[in-house]
């Protein structure tokens, strides 16, 4: 059994192969990430939410994704019924 050899790596081609879109990307999600956790932190304080029968006391950060996550979910049900609407008035 004869085991494959690696493929020699050309040292002169490292440098050349230097990929701005690449780097880019990695500059950009790492200030998405940067700034993810800077919000985290700063909305970490406790607050209180009143419903009409009770109150619950969350982490502000909780209640802004959720309000986040209510939305986009409401959007994407209006806009099913919005094409459904426009599909029924075309027939």
């Amino acid at each position: 059994m004869r085991l494959a050899r690696r493929p020699k790596i050309d040292t002169d081609r490292i440098n050349e192969d230097w990929q701005p879109k690449l780097y880019t990307r990695l500059i950009i999600l790492a200030l998405l990430v940067a700034y993810v956790i800077a919000f985290v932190l700063e909305n970490r304080k406790s607050v209180h939410l009143h419903f009409v029968f009770a109150t619950a006391s969350v982490s502000l950060v909780w209640l802004i994704l959720l309000s986040l996550v209510i939305g986009l979910v409401g959007g994407m049900l209006l806009a099913q019924l919005e094409r459904r609407r426009r599909r029924n008035r075309a027939r």
